[in-house]
């Protein structure tokens, strides 16, 4: 594939590629304790069981030894370049997920793929990683956090060369577990309060409940107040925010907790609690999103949509606050 110009327009992408073939991804890694890079491109490519028992992510060849290949792989892409900071990581995941190229530079991956998939969640190293890419018009799906700040989402979307080049989601916003149905919603009745609650650092996990909340409650409206608790010793962050619907959240990030994600909804007329369980299904419909933006199929997320889960997160990181 040509490299993309710097004028490139979603539409212009999606008409490139429109002709049914599989995207071609790049794939950008790796960060502590994040598997993704072997998650996100087996779940395109397939894997070899092999080279995937060795992951040292256990809980990913579990879940994928779960699933059929390639009747379960997502069909739309293939990722068919790596890059980490150790090559001998690259060939590894390379191996396990069946990736045919490990790239040492990762400038050489822009003139051989369609999108990149920068699965990296140290939020503060994303636009460094990023830029070469967005520079090129190379569409980006940033893992989470997309940033710690709003001045630093909206300095990374300020780089981008055309509105929607960067996604950016916790995967638990498509979580079918964090979507609830219709009879669901109308037997709690109108929302007064939802509470929610995830394992380890506010920094890195707490997009997992922001984001899903935002999204299934899109009546919450603006922030009008919020409150933010710390504990050192159980390393808790919890922040209450006030909207201006009159409902009341909590978002809380609890180093110790070892429960499943989970987010409860308070209404008038009862309560809901939901519990997130299928990694594999929420990467899935998360990574067709992008793949389906890149194509033309669908809108990219706005701006806004981007940066208002990171103003929540924001609130848990001022001063004196644990990350």
């Amino acid at each position: 594939m040509r490299e993309t110009s710097h004028n490139t327009e979603p539409g212009q992408r999606g008409e490139e590629i429109e002709s049914g073939r599989p995207l071609k991804l790049g794939v950008m890694g790796m960060s502590e304790g994040n598997g993704h890079p072997y998650s996100w491109s087996a779940i395109f490519n397939g894997f070899d069981p092999v080279g995937m028992s060795s992951c040292p992510f256990p809980v990913i060849p579990e879940y994928l030894s779960e699933r059929t290949f390639p009747e379960d792989a997502l069909s739309e892409g293939n990722v068919t370049h790596i890059w980490t900071q150790e090559l001998a990581t690259s060939r590894h995941i390379a191996r396990a997920s069946l990736i045919e190229n490990v790239v040492e530079d990762p400038k050489d991956m822009i003139s051989q793929i369609d999108a990149l998939l920068l699965a990296r969640d140290d939020a503060e190293n994303h636009l460094a990683f990023a830029a070469p890419f967005l520079d090129a018009g190379i569409p980006i799906y940033i893992d989470k956090p997309l940033a710690l700040s709003t001045r630093s989402a909206n300095e990374l979307l300020d780089r981008q060369q055309y509105e929607g080049q960067i996604f950016s989601c916790s995967a638990m916003k498509f979580a079918k577990e964090f979507q609830p149905t219709e009879s669901q919603i109308t037997a709690v009745g109108r929302v007064l309060s939802v509470d929610s609650i995830v394992m380890k650092s506010w920094a890195k996990y707490a997009i997992h409940i922001v984001d899903p909340v935002l999204n299934m409650l899109p009546q919450l409206g603006k922030v009008v107040s919020s409150t933010v608790d710390r504990d050192a010793p159980t390393n808790r962050v919890s922040v209450a925010v006030l909207w201006d619907s009159g409902i009341t959240s909590t978002f809380a990030s609890e180093f110790s907790f070892k429960g499943p994600v989970r987010i409860t909804l308070v209404g008038e007329d009862g309560s809901m609690e939901l519990s997130f369980s299928d990694s594999f299904s929420a990467f899935k419909r998360a990574l067709k999103s992008f793949v389906d933006i890149v194509a033309g199929r669908t809108p990219a997320p706005s701006r806004e949509e981007l940066v208002a889960p990171i103003s929540i997160i924001e609130l848990g990181l001022n001063r004196n606050s644990l990350t």
